[in-house]
């Protein structure tokens, strides 16, 4: 019998490379108009250093500050002569308490402090924001945030605080961290970080500061970056199970796919192909006539979840790039416009058809685990148990999966679907795209649960029926990997470690499908082409 441990120990390098930094990026400068998810993820992940804001926008800040200033002084400026909410109409008078108390008064956020990353997400969007002119908002904010990314410190952010109508108590205890009132998570501080210097913030900077949906995008950045990776892993996945069960690829040609040509259905086809080296044009019939669902609708089930994926992104990168603080200063017109652009509806639902999108995915995965344990597919015992009789094999993988998929379907519900009467009824209807970004962010821990079961079962398929996938092609690097980490006894054993090597899988199996470049005609790019329209989405998977 093979010693577990060595696998532990190959499994643990495993996780530690799939989570080590990556090579040096060009630093990243902020502008207001730019800035791109993946620019997010990495500021949000410490793999760069933020420059300096952009020169030009932090001119514009500055006239957009002070255009503020001369407004408000002489007219009503809503949150900044007058009070917000349905105090609206209160004017404030002469009092240079006024944003301090705002600060205070709204930086009540409950539950647990949320993680670093998705604070410095929130700090990196947020800066971006204001460096697109219309915040009038003071540009040693900017500096301030900017700092502090440099330095690998955060405020103190707790969980609960918004409806998507705006993160204001998330970022009212940033605005009072900025002015010295409230602490600095310094745990990933970079060697000699240290919190900014405390700034000013006046009357006119408070509400400027917390008019903004910045922590709610900058957690579906991350979001949609984890997500992308576990659809580019499972595609790696499934690949490995549709080889151990001897499945048809005949559901992946080219020809299939220009008769319906959805883009994301095309890219996860191809990317099938490429993975197992099919041709773009196998002649059929090759094995079985009618393959299970979770083999033969790959591409009209895990499509849809790439486009989602892109439609999130397009979103995404409008939003992040923003002026929606309210009201919007415009220094060209010397006005100030009261709107409702804080209202986050474009981000709530594209996050919730991703979610509904994804979980689609994982169901796929959960019905290729269950062909998996079926003889009639792999020809191998039932549940790929050992010689010894009645062997449970991998029967419990499908009630742990069944499990996450669980969890996995109670955060994907809507959470558009959500209602709130606030602020003595001025504020009737929210968007909770503040909900949506988290249940996303759980959606992806769910998920690779599911597929990391899935990968247990398939390698050990693979084995046992003394089978890898055809040399040179990448599907064998993946099965390398895999192969590499998880234990291979097949008695009947806890395989609770397996999933959580598994799980340490995922992010390089990643790697190997979005290293492949599919090859797909002329006709095929042109069908993705026609069907996109012009707008494609930034960033997209190959």
């Amino acid at each position: 019998m093979l010693d577990s441990t060595a696998f532990g120990a190959a499994a643990a390098a495993a996780r530690a490379a799939a989570s080590g930094p990556g090579p040096a990026a060009p630093r990243i400068t902020l502008d207001g108009h730019s800035l791109r998810v993946a620019d997010v993820v990495r500021l949000a992940d410490r793999r760069n250093l933020p420059a300096a804001p952009d020169p030009a926008a932090l001119a514009l800040t500055e006239r957009a500050w002070e255009t503020a200033d001369r407004l408000s002084a002489t007219g009503r400026v809503y949150g900044r002569s007058t009070g917000v909410g349905a105090n609206r109409t209160e004017d404030v008078g002469p009092d240079d308490d006024h944003g301090l108390r705002l600060l205070r008064s709204h930086a009540g956020a409950i539950g647990a402090p949320l993680p670093g990353r998705e604070v410095r997400a929130m700090m990196a969007v947020r800066a971006n924001q204001v460096l697109a002119g219309g915040a009038g908002l003071r540009p040693s904010v900017v500096t301030s945030l900017v700092r502090a990314l440099d330095a690998g410190v955060h405020p103190v952010v707790n969980e609960f605080g918004a409806v998507g109508t705006g993160d204001l108590a998330a970022l009212a205890q940033a605005g009072l961290a900025l002015v010295g009132e409230h602490p600095w998570d310094l745990t990933d501080a970079a060697p000699g970080g240290r919190a900014p210097d405390p700034i000013t913030l006046d009357s006119n900077d408070a509400l400027a500061l917390i008019s903004s949906n910045a922590l709610t995008l900058g957690q579906s950045a991350l979001a949609l970056a984890d997500l992308r990776r576990l659809l580019s892993a499972s595609l790696a996945v499934a690949a490995l199970s549709l080889i151990a069960v001897g499945g048809s690829y005949e559901a992946y040609a080219e020809p299939v796919q220009l008769a319906r040509p959805h883009p994301g259905s095309i890219r996860a086809a191809a990317r099938i192909r490429a993975l197992i080296g099919a041709p773009a044009r196998p002649t059929p019939p090759l094995g079985r006539i009618q393959d299970p669902y979770g083999f033969r609708c790959l591409p009209q089930i895990h499509g849809p979840a790439l486009d989602a994926a892109d439609a999130l992104e397009r979103v995404l990168n409008v939003d992040i790039n923003a002026a929606a603080e309210n009201p919007l200063i415009s220094s060209e017109d010397e006005a100030a416009y009261h709107h409702g652009n804080f209202y986050a509806a474009h981000a709530a639902l594209a996050l919730d058809h991703f979610r509904l999108a994804a979980l689609q995915t994982a169901r796929l995965s959960t019905a290729r685990l269950a062909a998996l344990s079926e003889p009639d597919f792999t020809r191998l015992r039932p549940f790929l148990g050992d010689p010894a009789p009645a062997s449970s094999g991998v029967m419990i993988l499908e009630y742990a999966a069944g499990a996450a998929l669980g969890e996995m379907r109670a955060v994907s519900h809507p959470a558009s679907l959500g209602h709130a009467v606030l602020s003595r009824g001025v504020e009737e209807q929210a968007s909770f795209a503040s909900l949506g970004a988290r249940q996303t962010l759980r959606v992806a821990d769910h998920y690779r649960q599911v597929l990391a079961c899935e990968l247990v079962a398939a390698v050990r398929a693979l084995r046992q029926r003394g089978m890898e996938p055809e040399p040179g092609v990448p599907a064998a690097a993946a099965y390398a990997l895999a192969a590499e980490v998880l234990d291979p006894r097949m008695e009947d054993r806890p395989l609770t470690e397996d999933v959580a090597d598994a799980v340490g899988l995922l992010d390089p199996l990643a790697e190997v499908c979005e290293g492949v470049e599919p090859a797909e005609s002329a006709e095929a790019r042109r069908g993705a082409d026609c069907a996109d329209g012009a707008d494609g989405a930034e960033g997209r998977e190959g």
